[in-house]
């Protein structure tokens, strides 16, 4: 069975940010990674060499295909943030409603930037993800 590309590891999540080359984008993620932290209380993590995380969960699928990641991520992306937030917390479509511009993805929330979202629905979202999967998992 192929091993998971996306797995934590210690690079520096100030390193990856500060790389990424939209000065806006780079802000941003700073703010997504501050407010990640508060709500989560956990620190970020790199998870492989792209993706910032905030805790972990162990997964098993039914195939027999099993790893590690993390509850909630984000990720600055060429023409977006994608926002990692999990897709079956109870207050998800409802705070969404509220959150502003964006577009859903596979597994993920693409924003433009913090500019087109509501950043206070966005702290609720968070909240919600993380305490909805941190009870799922553990």
């Amino acid at each position: 069975m192929a091993k998971n590309k996306t797995t934590e590891n210690e690079s520096s999540v100030t390193d990856f940010i500060n790389a990424v080359a939209d000065e806006t984008k780079r802000a941003d993620s700073f703010a997504i990674a501050e407010l990640m932290e508060q709500q989560t209380g956990l620190p970020p993590k790199m998870w492989g060499p792209s993706i910032i995380g905030f805790g972990t969960y162990h997964y098993k699928y039914e195939s027999g295909r099993e790893g590690d990641a993390p509850l909630i991520a984000f990720s600055p992306r060429a023409s977006s943030i994608a926002l990692y937030l999990g897709s079956s917390f109870s207050s998800r479509e409802q705070l969404l409603a509220k959150f502003g511009k964006y577009k859903s993805g596979k597994g993920c929330i693409n924003i433009k930037g913090l500019a087109d979202v509501n950043v206070d629905v966005l702290k609720q979202m968070v909240h919600d993800s993380f305490t909805h999967k941190g009870d799922a998992h553990c």
